[in-house]
């Protein structure tokens, strides 16, 4: 049998690819700088006007007000990091505060302008490990943006520029968003700007389990609208040229558009844009309860009614689920008084909440209907606004943040610092680790905040063991030496 290569990747234009191969996961990088191979293709045949579906209303099949309603306010985006290039003698016996060689990369992707003051949204991972953005408008004017938050539960970013009178997207409600109906594409692949493609939405709700952050957001909108690496952070937008998410992710068997797109919805995007501008961090209700999806073995197994709603498989210890009454073996229909058939969609309706926010919940248990009103919380189990407690070090190349309550409880810690923002040549990249990763030891002493963290890692000398829990929730140690 031919082995079989499928790929979920994110398309920035440098992304990295994970797929299947022959039973065995494969890791690979997308090389932007290769050759581009372009084949003359026949034009499609004439024929009669088709329309669009009812949602807007009877209209000819014509893109061109879209494209120009929606091109200029998507951007070009160039990104520059550094890549560190070390020897033998550094990895085992250099100062790890000093010395080793380090390369400028370039990336790029695309982005959205959301207001005319110059706020512009895209992905994380377009911007994470940038040193220096640069957004370049269709008009060719260039600016330095500034990044003033990112999410990589939602993978996505907010930059800004210093410019005023911009043309910027108009949001529509992604929830009234049908899937048949017609969708462009708008964005930079491979490095050709300001490119627009056509296709429908093929599905609503995809979780494809590709972020890795520990309480992803994943209800990607389905597109067939041809993407590819460097539409990252582009538009995606109804007839009408209004947006309906920000393209993300494609699922490909070579690296490149094989059929199938994943954008975020607009609503999502909103709600996230509206944290980072008023607060620096996402503002996130935390329900209290993990759900699964119901499939016929979790049917029979808890003899369920049938495949309707979704399965509370555990109950925390504190937070609005138990403070309700709700039970482990419960069947979620409604949530937010929204119908909901799976996980996917209850983490949606779930994102465009605030701690602090009351909602209603229906449920099923033992063949009754229940309702049940809740006051959601945040991730500490009170109501109070969480903070961007990040602290930088400009040594190590990172940021370092506090973890909380609810992550503490679900990796059974009672103390650690997660790292963030990795960038330049530091300590933290020259080591290998990873945006995500929690430090809960250095040299078996606990770490409990991020200045403690810091101090300890910046004046260690000798032999330095660094233990903690990676992005995928298992443990990992590292050990070096440094004077």
């Amino acid at each position: 049998m031919q082995n079989r290569l499928i790929q979920i990747a994110l398309f920035g234009t440098v992304a990295l690819v994970a797929g299947y191969t022959g039973g065995s996961l494969a890791v690979r990088q997308w090389q932007q700088n290769a050759p581009l191979q372009i084949q003359n293709v026949q034009a499609p045949i004439q024929g009669q006007a088709q329309w669009v579906n009812d949602r807007i209303g009877s209209a000819p099949l014509d893109f061109t007000l879209a494209s120009d309603r929606s091109t200029p306010a998507v951007v070009y985006i160039k990104t520059t990091s550094n890549a560190p290039q070390r020897s033998f003698n550094d990895w085992f016996f250099g100062d790890i505060f000093g010395g080793g060689r380090q390369d400028l990369v370039i990336n790029s992707g695309s982005g959205v302008i959301v207001s005319p003051d110059g706020y512009i949204v895209t992905n994380n991972h377009v911007v994470e490990k940038s040193v220096r953005i640069e957004v370049i408008l269709t008009n060719k004017q260039s600016y330095e943006a500034k990044l003033i938050g990112t999410d990589p539960s939602t993978d996505l970013a907010l930059l800004k520029i210093e410019a005023s009178a911009l043309p910027s997207m108009v949001f529509a409600n992604s929830n009234q968003v049908r899937v048949g109906e017609w969708v462009l594409a708008v964005g930079n692949p491979f490095n050709l700007t300001s490119t627009v493609t056509a296709g429908i939405v093929s599905a609503k709700g995809r979780n494809l389990n590709l972020l890795s952050n520990l309480f992803p957001i994943e209800s990607f909108i389905q597109t067939d609208a041809a993407i590819n690496p460097g539409n990252s952070g582009g538009a995606l937008v109804d007839v009408q040229g209004n947006l309906i998410g920000i393209n993300t992710a494609i699922y490909s068997r070579t690296g490149a558009y094989n059929g199938y797109g994943f954008a975020i919805p607009a609503n999502i995007v909103q709600k996230v844009i509206r944290d980072l501008k008023e607060h620096g961090s996402v503002q996130r209700a935390f329900f209290g309860a993990d759900v699964v999806d119901i499939d016929a073995a979790l049917r029979d197994r808890a003899k369920l009614s049938g495949l309707k709603g979704i399965y509370v498989s555990s109950i925390a210890s504190y937070g609005a689920a138990k403070e309700a009454g709700l039970k482990e073996g419960d069947v979620i229909t409604h949530f937010n008084q929204v119908l909901v058939n799976s996980k996917a969609e209850f983490d949606e309706q779930l994102s465009y909440l605030r701690p602090g926010d009351r909602t209603s919940i229906q449920i099923e248990r033992s063949g009754k209907r229940m309702q049940f009103d809740l006051k959601l919380t945040n991730t500490e189990g009170n109501f109070d606004i969480v903070k961007n407690e990040a602290v930088t070090s400009a040594k190590l190349g990172a940021d370092f943040e506090p973890i909380g309550k609810r992550e503490k409880d679900r990796l059974n810690l009672s103390s650690g610092v997660r790292i963030s923002n990795i960038t330049g040549n530091g300590y933290v990249r020259r080591l290998g680790l990873r945006d995500g990763f929690i430090i809960t030891h250095i040299n078996k002493v606990a770490v409990a905040t991020p200045d403690a963290c810091i101090d300890l890692l910046e004046n260690m000398r000798g032999q330095v063991v660094i233990e903690g829990i990676d992005q995928n929730g298992r443990k990992a140690a590292y050990s070096f030496y440094t004077y």
